[in-house]
C-alpha cells in the first residue's frame, strides 16, 4: 500500500474544519457537546488512522503530520482538535509495540473510522506526575483487575477504548516504572463521573473515569510489563506533546487572524481611517505575528527531527508544548485588547480561544514542569 501525501491529508482535514466544525463550534462551547459531527467527519474522510501502519490500512505518519493537521482543526474548534489528537496519541501508543491481536483488534478498525481511542493517564492524586500512576494492575485468575481513577480524560465516555497507565504492587516502589494497558470502553467496572464542564475546552468532554476492578486479559498489555517509562520519552511524550502544540499553534494562529481582519477593514467613524493604518497598532500586530512564527519555526523543527529520529530531538519536543502555550496565551490576550470592546464579545471567538489558551499551562506536563525538564537536558541532569 501506498503512503497518503499529508498535504491531501491536511486538505481534507482543512475542508472539515469549514464545512463541519466552524457550524457547530459556538453551540458546542456553549453546551459544554462533545464534537461527534467532527470526529464522524474525520472518520469518514479517513483522517483516524493517521498514526497506524500502511501496511494496516492506515497512513504511517510521524509528528509533523499530526501537528499540521491539529492546527488546520484548532483554528476552528480547539476542542475538537484536541479530541482528534488525543485519539491520535492513542492509537500511536497502541502502534508502538502492537501485538497481532492488537493490530487486528485496534489498528485496523481505528484504520476504517470505526474505533476511536485515547490516554488515560492523569490522577487526581499525582496531578502533572503523570509518570506516577497509582492505579492498580493486579494479577488475576485469567490476567489482571485494573483499579483506580483517571482524570481529565480526553473524549471521555465517547471512545472505543482507553489507554490505561498502571502500576503493580512491585512497581509502586520504583519510580517511573509502570505498565500500559488498553481497555475496551464496554468492559464491567468502568464508571464515569458527572459531566465535563471546564473554564475553556469545553467540548472535550474531559471527564473522570473510575476503574473499579476491571478485568483484564493479558493480550491487553501494551509491551512488556513494567517498562513503560519507555512509553513515556519514546511515544507519549512526543506525541501528546506535538499534539498540545498544534493545538494552541491553531489558537494562536486564529487569534491573530481575527485582530488583522479587525485592523484591515474596522473604519473609525470621525475620520474615516482604517484602524490598521494607526503605526502603534501596526506595529504591534506585526510583533505577534514575528511572535508566532518564531515559536511555529521551533515546533516544526522539533517534529522533523524527531521524525528523523535525530540523537538531540526530545530537547525541541519538551519544549514546543511550553512554547506554543505561552505564545496562544499571548496572542489572544493581545489580539482582544487590538480589538477592543469588539473582541470582548461574550462567547467570540477570541473569548473561546482565550479561555481554550489558558488550558495550556495546567495541562500535564505543565509549561513549569516542561521548562524545568529543558533546563535539567541542558544541564546533563535527569529529567524525572
Amino acid at each position: 500500500m501506498k503512503q497518503t501525501r499529508i498535504e491531501e491529508l491536511v486538505g481534507r482535514a482543512r475542508e472539515i474544519a469549514a464545512a463541519v466544525i466552524a457550524p457547530n463550534v459556538e453551540e458546542e462551547d456553549r453546551d459544554a457537546l462533545w464534537p461527534a459531527p467532527a470526529m464522524r467527519a474525520l472518520a469518514q474522510a479517513g483522517l483516524m488512522g493517521l498514526h497506524v501502519p500502511v501496511e494496516l490500512g492506515g497512513h504511517g505518519q510521524g509528528l509533523a503530520g499530526l501537528l499540521a493537521i491539529a492546527q488546520v482543526l484548532a483554528r476552528e474548534s480547539p476542542s475538537a482538535a484536541l479530541c482528534y489528537a488525543m485519539h491520535c496519541v492513542g492509537t500511536a501508543v497502541i502502534a508502538a509495540k502492537a501485538t497481532p491481536f492488537q493490530q487486528e483488534a485496534y489498528l485496523e478498525p481505528i484504520a476504517r473510522g470505526e474505533h476511536i481511542t485515547t490516554l488515560a493517564l492523569s490522577e487526581p492524586g499525582t496531578g502533572s506526575f503523570f509518570w506516577l500512576p497509582e492505579t492498580r494492575l493486579d494479577a488475576a485468575e485469567g490476567g489482571f483487575r485494573v483499579t483506580g481513577t483517571k482524570s481529565f480524560v480526553t473524549n471521555g465516555g465517547h471512545a472505543s477504548s482507553y489507554v490505561v497507565s498502571t502500576a503493580a504492587e512491585d512497581e509502586l516502589q520504583d519510580e517511573g516504572s509502570f505498565s500500559c494497558v488498553v481497555l475496551d470502553a464496554e468492559l464491567p467496572g468502568l464508571r464515569w463521573e458527572g459531566a465535563w464542564a471546564g473554564l475553556g475546552m469545553r467540548s472535550n468532554s474531559s471527564r473522570t473515569l473510575h476503574l473499579e476492578g476491571v478485568p483484564l486479559r493479558p493480550d491487553h498489555l501494551l509491551g512488556a510489563q513494567g517498562d513503560q517509562l519507555w512509553y513515556v520519552f519514546e511515544v507519549v511524550a512526543p506525541y501528546f506533546l506535538m499534539a498540545m502544540a498544534g493545538t494552541y499553534l491553531g489558537v494562536a494562529d486564529a487569534s491573530l487572524e481575527v485582530a488583522r481582519e479587525h485592523l484591515r477593514t474596522r473604519r473609525q467613524s470621525h475620520s474615516g481611517e482604517l484602524l490598521g493604518s494607526n503605526p502603534l497598532l501596526a506595529h504591534r500586530l506585526g510583533a505577534l505575528w514575528t511572535e508566532l512564527e518564531r515559536t511555529r519555526r521551533l515546533v516544526e523543527s522539533a517534529a522533523a527531527r524527531a521524525d528523523a529520529r535525530e540523537a538531540d530531538a526530545l530537547l525541541g519536543v519538551l519544549a514546543c508544548k511550553a512554547a506554543a502555550g505561552d505564545t496562544a496565551v499571548e496572542l489572544a490576550n493581545e489580539a482582544m485588547t487590538l480589538c477592543g470592546g469588539a473582541g470582548y464579545r461574550e462567547n467570540g471567538k477570541l473569548a473561546r480561544m482565550l479561555r481554550d489558551a489558558r488550558a495550556a499551562h495546567v495541562m500535564s506536563p505543565t509549561t513549569d514542569l516542561l521548562k524545568t525538564w529543558v533546563g535539567r537536558a541542558l544541564l546533563g541532569q535527569p529529567l524525572l
